[in-house]
């Protein structure tokens, strides 16, 4: 256990947490940046004079339930939860699950992406945010409860009537998702909602069992897609994926070549959004 390298981190990442970051109010008279200490020691569950000595290097060597409770007060990312491991002596298992914190600056790069559509998937393909245009173009996921913005579970169990892409890119999907979510249920055995979805996926889906009996965790990323939309008909995009590599997410951008029909019914889509053009007024 490295003392003082763990204190210097703990204030580290304490001072940079704003108190609205994590639902609390700023209130007058703060004279620290950041969190307080008692704040961080309330967040984790542990007593305040506990965290005083963490960061003053006087402490013993904290418990993994401990350094768990910290890596969530302070919004750890998964390499910086691994090097609070490394500093307090206790080498790190594996992640107790997909994070779904997606960073601020991704967020931001959502909203700067006006012509294009954009999501952001976690390790088990849950949709975690998108912009106006991916509402528009997909679906409105805001509309929908969490379990429904699973991709994985819309491919292999939503009524095929009801899912956007056609039957070629539906398939490639398919067999990327299952290999994908293979993969992820082995970075994260003790996460029951990833069971519980594996679960579910082999006892309502043939297709899927078969998939995931074939062992296969290598999958390509699909360049191209269709989208039937029921306003502006086919949409053909291209697909770019970016790997969030701390947080276990990937970022998926879909675009239209200029001056294509696809590219006129985007531009078409950021103007319509969400409404239905066929339903009166």
């Amino acid at each position: 256990m490295d003392r003082h390298e763990l204190a210097g981190f703990l204030r580290g990442r304490r001072e940079r947490i704003t108190p609205a970051d994590v639902g609390l109010p700023a209130g007058q008279r703060r004279r620290t940046p950041g969190l307080r200490r008692e704040e961080v020691a309330h967040l984790a569950f542990i007593s305040t004079e506990y965290y005083t000595r963490l960061e003053q290097a006087r402490a013993p060597r904290p418990s993994p339930e401990v350094l768990g409770g910290l890596a969530r007060a302070l919004r750890l990312s998964d390499a910086e939860r691994d090097h609070l491991h490394h500093l307090a002596g206790s080498p790190p298992g594996p992640p107790p699950g997909p994070s779904r914190d997606v960073p601020r600056s991704i967020l931001d790069l959502l909203r700067r992406l006006p012509r294009a559509a954009a999501i952001v998937l976690s390790a088990t393909y849950e949709v975690i945010a998108w912009n106006d245009l991916a509402a528009a173009l997909l679906e409105d996921f805001s509309a929908l409860p969490r379990r429904d913005r699973n991709l994985v579970r819309r491919a292999f169990l939503r009524e095929p009537e009801r899912w956007p892409l056609d039957r070629a890119d539906t398939d490639t999907f398919a067999h990327a998702a299952a290999r994908h979510l293979r993969a992820a249920a082995a970075r994260y055995p003790d996460d029951p909602e990833v069971a519980g979805l594996v679960s579910e996926l082999l006892s309502g889906s043939e297709h899927f069992a078969r998939l995931w009996a074939a062992h296969d965790v290598h999958a390509e990323n699909t360049l191209r897609k269709t989208v039937h939309h029921p306003l502006v008909g086919a949409v053909t995009v291209n697909c770019d994926v970016l790997d969030i590599t701390d947080r276990d997410q990937r970022v998926v951008i879909y675009t239209a070549d200029p001056g294509s029909p696809s590219d006129e019914a985007l531009r078409l889509l950021t103007v319509i959004g969400t409404q239905r053009l066929d339903l009166p007024g």
